[in-house]
């Protein structure tokens, strides 16, 4: 059969059959987007479990930071819906607190699919009928495109009144019969006005199939965010401005004054609606779905069991994903409303947990402080503290650690960014969460409170405000636990949380000195790495101490895993004793009980990551620290008198080279820098 133009159905139909053109439904595409490249797949380890990661959620320079269950969750929903179960029929609902990136995951989700759509290998298509003047019956309307963005797959099939004709129409296209198969699988009917308008232009034509081409014009779907094409969103109003007519669409007036015939379906502007935009392989995102009011719930639930739009009897088939959010309060207000049931039982819920993993916090942390150069109010560079980030993702995680008999905050916290935690092992902590995620109070949940990312803006932005980080042009550490206790204070409203959060402050600001201290050592050492250095040195020297090849001068040789170089430390017990007398070891089972555990971490980190240096062990480096900074000083009796009074040359030049390898080597400011010392200075926040 020939092609009258590189439009035509024929030619739509026949890219379709050599692959060059795709026809599926949206679960399909998604599928595609996120399972069609293995490589874009892992296998993790999150909380003592081991789940899956998929990279495609990974790209670009803002992209989801953990979520693992909650993307895992709609992975399996939308690969289910592409083979026909019964996910097809439902929406999925992210439910969980304000700020904890619900509405940030289905905006990332609609992006990376817009981009995925928009690769020509990709592209969706549809229809428009046009020379509609010749017809007559509709004034000054020359074409319609379908309003529901149907694919021109579905057009072929309902081609000819009779199936099999259609049937018949695209195999003499060149399809197989397998090919076949795939095809129908997705069947629908046409839209209401597309198919008593293909009916119209089969009278006039009287069914010749060469003529009725000429009608039909094939045109790529349009890919807008701001449009509200292929992805769409529609935000829960107040209950006097909301209207089914923004999911729907309403009768057009304009169209009225062209149509004759007022049975016409295509009266109707469906585009009016947030559905119908979405309605061709798209994404629906419903965001606060349950403060709807009710005549709207319904219509949510109508679309999601039929996936039709349904206006006075004329139906419109859909082929959405629809994805909602709702905050844990609406929800439970709306559970209580027990009449409203049906659509729950149409929605596959996800409860959306905080992030808990520090170290992915301080990504997040980092997208709350921008990624443009900070100035101060006169136009001048904004310097950032580098412990700012640390001090106020600890203390922004800690929030969101739940009380539990087994674990300490600062033990749980460890643990759920896959850290050492003393001799608390990951088996604790999924204990710990599967008796949590036992209790039907959601909010009750591993994770589901917390600060969340709102306040952490807040924070920023508070800080932000102080006349000290104005004054002295930088965002300083020490400052960022007075701006989170003035939103704790403000914007927390339950009193029990509130003093949580408190608590769970003083915790933060002893990590934020533990930090400080490493900051210290590494100055006075003029090293960046010093510290590491002597906390390796220790981890080296107790699994050297019982070696067979060590010699009488106490020299051990052995192979460094990090460089592979041989290398040779020698023994010093002294250096071993005081470490482990500061970590409270007294008696000799004590020791040995801890070098054990630390040989074995040194065992099975070094197998996964052999640049693993026990930085994440906060105990074991504030002790090595401790040693360091208050026995191997000279002419001092310490390096916090030395550092406070200076009123002798000597330890002026102290302070003076401190500062300067502060600001030269270690990222700080000449005001942070002199904060930080002021700050070690003192026995604020000590433990």
């Amino acid at each position: 059969m020939a092609t009258k133009s590189n439009n035509a159905l024929e030619l739509h139909v026949q890219s379709v059959i050599k692959g060059n053109r795709k026809f599926e439904n949206v679960f399909q595409s998604l599928t595609r987007m996120i399972l069609g490249n293995p490589e874009m797949i892992s296998k993790i380890n999150v909380n003592g479990k081991s789940t899956y990661d998929f990279k495609v959620f990974r790209q670009g320079k803002r992209h989801l930071v953990g979520m693992y269950d909650e993307i895992n969750s709609f992975v399996s929903f939308v690969k289910d819906a592409s083979e026909g179960g019964s996910s097809k029929e439902m929406a999925f609902v992210l439910i969980g607190e304000p700020g904890n990136g619900k509405t940030y995951f289905v905006d990332y989700l609609n992006k990376i699919y817009r981009d995925f759509i928009s690769l020509e290998a990709n592209r969706r298509f549809t229809f428009r009928f046009t020379n509609l003047d010749k017809l007559g019956n509709y004034g000054k309307i020359s074409y319609a495109e379908s309003q529901t963005y149907e694919d021109p797959m579905v057009l072929a099939m309902n081609l000819f009144d009779n199936p099999n004709d259609s049937l018949k129409f695209i195999s003499k296209l060149g399809a197989k019969d397998r090919q076949l198969d795939q095809i129908y699988k997705n069947y629908r009917p046409l839209g209401a006005c597309t198919d008593y308008m293909l009916t119209e232009i089969k009278d006039f034509c009287q069914g010749d199939i060469e003529k009725i081409m000429d009608f039909i014009e094939i045109i790529p779907i349009p890919i807008s965010e701001t449009r509200g094409t292929l992805t769409g969103k529609y935000a829960a109003k107040d209950k006097i401005t909301s209207s089914a007519v923004d999911l729907l669409g309403e009768e057009s007036i304009t169209r009225l004054l062209h149509i004759t015939d007022t049975n016409n379906p295509y009266r109707f502007d469906l585009r009016r609606g947030a559905l119908a935009r979405v309605a061709g392989g798209g994404i629906h995102f419903a965001d606060e779905v349950f403060k709807n009011k009710k005549d709207l719930i319904q219509i949510y639930l109508g679309v999601i069991q039929n996936r039709t739009i349904d206006l006075e009897g004329y139906k419109w088939p859909l082929d959405t994903l629809i994805i909602a959010t709702s905050n844990n309060a609406e929800f439970s207000r709306f559970q209580d409303e027990r009449e409203e049931a049906p659509i729950i039982d149409r929605c596959r819920l996800s409860y959306m947990s905080h992030n808990t993993d520090y170290n992915l916090q301080q990504v997040l942390t980092d997208y709350a402080i921008g990624s443009n150069e900070k100035t101060v109010f006169t136009g001048r560079k904004l310097h950032i503290d580098p412990n700012l980030n640390y001090a106020v993702s600890t203390a922004i995680a800690l929030s969101r650690m739940p009380k539990s008999d087994k674990l300490n905050p600062i033990e749980m916290m460890k643990l759920a960014a896959g850290e050492v935690a003393g001799e608390k092992s990951i088996k604790t902590l999924a204990e710990v969460i599967d008796d949590l995620n036992r209790d039907p109070d959601i909010t009750k949940r591993f994770g589901q409170k917390g600060l969340g990312h709102r306040n952490l803006g807040r924070t920023l932005q508070v800080l932000l405000e102080k006349s000290e980080t104005q004054e002295g042009e930088c965002m300083y550490a020490g400052d960022v636990f007075v701006a989170l206790e003035n939103v704790i204070l403000d914007y927390v409203q339950d009193s029990n949380d509130r003093i949580k959060y408190l608590e769970d402050l003083k915790i933060a600001k002893s990590l934020h000195r533990k930090n400080v201290m490493k900051t210290i050592f590494n100055a006075y050492m003029d090293e960046p790495e010093a510290i590491e250095k002597d906390v390796l040195s220790y981890v080296n020297m107790i699994i050297g101490i019982d070696a067979k090849n060590i010699g009488a001068d106490k020299i051990w040789t052995y192979k460094d895993p990090q460089t592979g170089k041989i290398h040779a430390i020698k023994i010093d017990e002294t250096y071993i004793d005081s470490v482990e007398s500061r970590l409270g070891l007294k008696t000799n089972e004590q020791k040995q009980s801890f070098r054990t555990t630390i040989s074995k971490i040194y065992g099975q980190k070094m197998m996964q990551d052999s640049n693993y240096n026990f930085m994440d062990n906060n105990d074991l480096v504030k002790a090595v620290t401790d040693v360091r900074l208050k026995s191997d000083i000279a002419g001092a009796g310490s390096l916090v008198g030395a550092l406070s009074n200076r009123t002798n040359d000597e330890n002026q030049k102290l302070y003076s080279r401190m500062i300067n390898t502060m600001t030269e080597k270690l990222g700080y400011c000449k005001t942070c820098a002199t904060k930080t010392i002021e700050y070690f200075c003192t026995q604020d926040d000590a433990g």
